[in-house]
């Protein structure tokens, strides 16, 4: 799960980051009663989930309340990479003397955290990984001790020279790690963090990624979660408990089981295609969940063709066919559909198909194959 930067910059402050203050505002009237509130130069800055918002012009400074005003106006109701700015931050503006970037993520090859650091602040990590890997300091740490105070001032050093901005960071770097595990968050990152001409170590932007697993038990996280920010699809999935992550592919894809699943996009991968999603109908016998699926599916303008590769075990085939069918009667599909049934009632959900005018193969290679053909005829 995704949270705004304003969300963001609330958890560092109640973790002790000092942060600039900053209002969320709904219009530019809001923008303006904030900017007056906070007084001086301020920035008013578009909240949506994705990045490259300065690029876009979702981010302007402003000298006065009437020109936060005039720039919420320009701001709200703009198209960010497919997401419209229904919301903006109005925050203190800072005098910026030096930038930083320092993060902490989960390391899935590593199997732990790492922080990392560097003293080029102000653009994405990634672009400074590929054209200067040197300038990041990396720090694995291990979660049964957490952040350990020299360990702080190791990364610390690397960013600034000066001892009192060595220690002020090192604190941040702590706190940091605090909100990082309080939050059940899989990255969090300052960027930048600034040091001021009064040499003050500030973090005026936050990013957080919660970890979906983690939210059964912080409700208040959950609470944080704004689904008019969310890939409509992806939404719709997670409210009928389907796992499913869009992919950049023209191949549809429905599937029981992770395994099965990555195994699938391998094989289409394998013969040419490309997947257009990743989607798990999960282990449970309902048709429904196969409707839900085939209409979130449906929606992706780029899918070509969508193949069901069902493995049948606690999932019954019967249950799997009937769902097609049901769907098909409700939902103009638009596109071929290419289906794989063996397992358990697998005589049963053929039947079900050939009866509705489907077939069905038992082959998961042939099916891949015919789906891959499918889709390269429609480009």
């Amino acid at each position: 799960m995704n949270i705004h930067e304003y969300q963001a910059r609330d958890l560092l402050r109640d973790h002790g980051v000092p942060v600039p203050p900053g209002q969320i505002a709904r219009t530019p009237a809001e923008a303006e009663a904030a900017a007056r509130a906070i007084g001086g130069m301020v920035v008013v800055k578009a909240q949506v989930h994705v990045g490259g918002r300065g690029k876009a012009g979702g981010v302007k400074l402003a000298a006065d309340p009437a020109e936060a005003a005039d720039n919420a106006a320009a701001i709200l109701g703009m198209d960010i990479k497919g997401l419209t700015v229904d919301k903006v931050l109005v925050a203190e503006a800072a005098d910026i003397a030096t930038e930083a970037y320092v993060g902490v993520i989960v390391d899935r090859d590593g199997k732990r955290p790492v922080f990392m650091v560097s003293r080029e602040g102000g653009v994405d990590i990634e672009e400074v990984a590929e054209t200067n890997p040197d300038a990041i300091r990396k720090l694995p740490v291990d979660p049964r001790y957490g952040l350990l105070p020299h360990q702080a001032y190791w990364l610390a050093a690397s960013l600034y020279d000066d001892p009192k901005q060595q220690r002020a960071c090192a604190r941040i770097l702590r706190q940091l790690w605090t909100a990082f595990n309080a939050a059940g968050a899989s990255l969090a990152e300052i960027n930048p963090l600034i040091t001021t001409p009064e040499g003050d170590v500030v973090a005026i932007d936050a990013k957080f990624n919660i970890d979906d697993n983690e939210l059964f038990r912080r409700p208040d996280i959950e609470e944080l979660r704004d689904a008019s920010s969310e890939p409509p699809a992806e939404t719709r999935a997670r409210e009928a408990n389907l796992t499913y992550i869009k992919l950049d592919g023209d191949i549809g894809a429905v599937v029981n089981g992770a395994g099965l699943a990555m195994a699938t996009m391998d094989l289409i991968k394998y013969y040419g295609g490309e997947p257009a999603n990743f989607l798990d109908i999960g282990g449970s016998s309902n048709p429904q969940k196969v409707v839900d699926a085939l209409g979130i599916i449906a929606s992706d303008p780029h899918v070509q063709v969508i193949l069901f590769n069902i493995f049948g075990g606690i999932t019954r085939c019967d249950d799997v066919a009937n769902g097609i069918v049901e769907a098909t009667g409700q939902i103009d599909i638009g596109v071929p559909l290419v289906i794989r049934l063996t397992g358990t009632n697998e005589e049963e959900g053929v039947a079900i198909l050939e009866a509705a005018g489907f077939s069905a193969a038992t082959s998961m290679d042939e099916v891949v194959q015919r789906a891959v053909a499918i889709a390269r005829e429609g480009q």
